[in-house]
C-alpha cells in the first residue's frame, strides 16, 4: 500500500503542495487531476523522493522508500526521457537494467511488448525515427516491463490518439490485474472516469476533491436533467430551480437545475398526458465538476 500523509512543500514563498493525504491499495488505480500548476508533478516527485517535503511522509508497504525499493517502482514523467540516438531495444534494456533486471530476462520479452502496444517500427530503429506517439509507447514499455508494484504515470495519454489511448488503458488494466498500485495524472476526464477507482483533485496545491469517482459525482447531486417531452424551452425555464436549458445534438432538452429536488415538478408536468420518451436525472460529468471546482475559490 502507498500512504501519503500530510505532504507540504514550498519553494520560497510559493506553496506548491499543502496538506495532501491519500492511500492506494494493491490493485487500485487513483487519478490525480488539477489545472496546470496545481501541484500534481510536485506530488509525484515527493512520492518518489526526488524532492524532500517540508512536512509529511510517504510510506510504501509501511516503510520509507529505500534504494532497494526503487526497483519495484515504474515512473513515466510528463517530459520524454528517451535517448533519441539509441535503438528501441537498447533503450528498453538499459532502463530495465537500471531497475535491477538482467538483459537475458528482458530481451525475450521485447517483441511481445512492442506488439502489445502496436509500436510502429523495428526494435533496431533509433528512437528519433519514431513518431511522438510511438516514442510515448516505448517510454511506457520502459516504465512497465520490469513489472513494478507501484506505477506513477504523469500525463501518460499525452500525444496519443484514441486507438493508442485504448492500448495504454489495456496496459494499465493489466498491471492493475496483477496487483500493482497505480496513480496517474490526466487532463482527459474520460480517461479518469474509465480507469480510476478513486481520484484526488488539487487546486493551488490543496486537495479540493478526494474519493471514488462515483461518490464525487453523486455528491454534486443529480442536477442535470435529460428530457424529451412536449414542454417548450420557455415553459421549462419558468420552473423554479431551472438555471438554463440547452438542446443536445439529438434534440433532447438538457435542463440544468439548482438542486436535485427541482426535477419532480418537471417530471409531473412532462408526464401529465402520459408516456414520454426520455426523463433522466444525472449528476454532472467529471469534466463539468473539474471546471466548476477549478473556478471556485478554496475559501
Amino acid at each position: 500500500m502507498l500512504e501519503v500523509k500530510n505532504l507540504n512543500k514550498t519553494f520560497g514563498e510559493l506553496t506548491a503542495v499543502e496538506a495532501v493525504s491519500f492511500s492506494i491499495k494493491p490493485g487500485e488505480i487513483m487519478g490525480l487531476i488539477g489545472q496546470n500548476g496545481a501541484g500534481k508533478t510536485t506530488t509525484f516527485r515527493l512520492i518518489l523522493d526526488l524532492l524532500t517535503p517540508d512536512q509529511g511522509e510517504v510510506l510504501w508497504k509501511d516503510q520509507f522508500l529505500s534504494k532497494q525499493m526503487f526497483n519495484t517502482i515504474g515512473y513515466l514523467p510528463e517530459e520524454r526521457g528517451l535517448y533519441p540516438k539509441v535503438s528501441i531495444e537498447d533503450q528498453i534494456l538499459y532502463f530495465a537494467q537500471l531497475r535491477g533486471r538482467k538483459k537475458a530476462d528482458i530481451r525475450p520479452q521485447i517483441d511481445e511488448w512492442l506488439k502489445r502496444f502496436d509500436v510502429k517500427g523495428k526494435k533496431t530503429d533509433k528512437v528519433k525515427t519514431l513518431s511522438k506517439g510511438n516514442q510515448q509507447k516505448v517510454q511506457l514499455i520502459c516504465t512497465l516491463i520490469h513489472e513494478p508494484e507501484l506505477i506513477i504515470l504523469d500525463e501518460p495519454f499525452s500525444g496519443l490518439d484514441p486507438v493508442n489511448a485504448d492500448l495504454l488503458e489495456a496496459g494499465i488494466k493489466a498491471a492493475q490485474k496483477r496487483g500493482a498500485c497505480i496513480i496517474f495524472s490526466s487532463h482527459n476526464m474520460n480517461n479518469v472516469e474509465e480507469l480510476c477507482d478513486s481520484l484526488i483533485m488539487l487546486k493551488d496545491g490543496k486537495q479540493v476533491l478526494n474519493g471514488s469517482v462515483h461518490a464525487i459525482r453523486q455528491k454534486f447531486g443529480r442536477t442535470k436533467l435529460f428530457l424529451e417531452s412536449d414542454l417548450t424551452t420557455d415553459e421549462l425555464l419558468a420552473f423554479p430551480g431551472v438555471q438554463f436549458v440547452k438542446k443536445n445534438r439529438e434534440g433532447i432538452d438538457v435542463v440544468h437545475l439548482s438542486e436535485e429536488s427541482k426535477g419532480q415538478a418537471i417530471f409531473d408536468a412532462a408526464t401529465a398526458q402520459g408516456y414520454i420518451p426520455t426523463f433522466s436525472q444525472q449528476p454532472p460529468t467529471l469534466e463539468e465538476i473539474f471546471k466548476k471546482m477549478a473556478g471556485e475559490s478554496n475559501e
